[in-house]
């Protein structure tokens, strides 16, 4: 008696769906995903590339180079005034804030209780940050400027402009020690190291990439602003003197927002040479933190690590061997 033999069941239901082991439903999500995300970028990308090409079409045709060179005086001149006090104030605010927030940051990684006391100085900075900055700037002018009689000048725009982006510096710098895995702070220990010294010499390098693009970033943000300066820095169309005190310093936004108002031709291509070189000083930051990262890669724990052909051949042959 011969068996039988018939077509095996057709299977319906959510297999008939399936292509290449993936169904219908699973690639309508994904793809919507994808263009969601394609749309996020593009809604991103295109007002910074129309604010840079509105500024370079405005800017480019009426450059000289003279900015470098003069300084502000009536309708003419250069920028060399605002580009030396921008550069004062920038550097200026990178030391203090780095200090404060880079130790802020510290403090709040590993040093500070799990208690109460920890969630509170957490809020105070979050905050903090929330703050607008010209409410910094009208504190400043009440508190430095007219309360303490420093008047226009470098300190009371390095203070408020501290306030301003130390938020920032702390809580990427706690972010990036949190990210130190444990094991490297019991390694230390293992090895008899003091707390300071592990904490210099093993948990800061791997949080080196964060802390710098924090940093960096933080200084960004402290170029473009224009409203805590104009209650603090003032402006001036001399070479600023270095003074800390009853002497005000230039700056580049300054002359972007007040330029461009002018009625005189000469001014206003001042005022978009301005905004060209607070574009060009941005984009200058952000690459330098892409930089900073990839030299102090090296020291983070997410490293790829890169082998020579040989070592690459040995695996191969390792991985053959345990195959088979």
């Amino acid at each position: 008696m011969s068996a039988i033999i018939s077509d095996p069941p057709v299977m319906s239901g959510p297999q008939d769906s399936r292509v290449g082991g993936i169904s219908k439903r699973r690639r309508i999500i994904n793809l919507i995903w994808w263009s969601g995300c394609a749309l996020g970028m593009v809604l991103v990308v295109t007002p910074v590339l129309w604010v840079l090409i509105g500024i370079v079409q405005r800017a480019v045709p009426h450059w000289t180079w003279n900015v470098f060179t003069e300084v502000s005086v009536g309708d003419n001149g250069g920028l060399l005034n605002a580009i030396v006090g921008t550069i004062m104030i920038t550097v200026g605010t990178g030391i203090l804030a780095g200090m404060l927030g880079i130790g802020s940051g510290i403090y709040l990684a590993e040093f500070a209780p799990k208690s109460w006391i920890s969630s509170v100085l957490r809020a105070a900075s979050e905050m903090l940050a929330g703050i607008p900055s010209i409410v910094f700037g009208f504190c400043g002018y009440i508190a430095l400027v007219l309360g303490l009689h420093w008047g226009f000048s470098w300190l009371a725009a390095l203070i408020v402009m501290a306030l301003l982006v130390v938020p920032y510096i702390a809580k990427s710098t706690e972010i990036a020690m949190n990210q130190v895995p444990l094991t490297y702070r019991e390694g230390a220990e293992a090895l008899g190291m003091t707390m300071p010294y592990a904490l210099r010499k093993v948990v800061l390098r791997p949080a080196l990439p964060g802390i710098l693009t924090g940093m960096i970033l933080a200084l960004s943000i402290s170029v473009g602003e224009t409203a805590p300066l104009l209650y603090t820095a003032g402006f001036s169309n001399r070479i600023p003197s270095g003074a800390f005190l009853h002497s005000p310093v230039p700056f580049l936004t300054y002359a972007t927002y007040a330029f461009y108002d002018s009625s005189v031709p000469a001014t206003q291509h001042l005022a978009f040479d301005a905004a060209l070189l607070l574009a060009i000083t941005v984009l200058g930051l952000i690459g330098l933190s892409r930089l900073l990262v990839r030299l102090t890669q090296k020291y983070s724990p997410d490293r790829k690590v890169r082998m020579t052909r040989a070592e690459r051949r040995t695996m191969a042959s390792m991985r053959a061997g345990n195959q088979t």
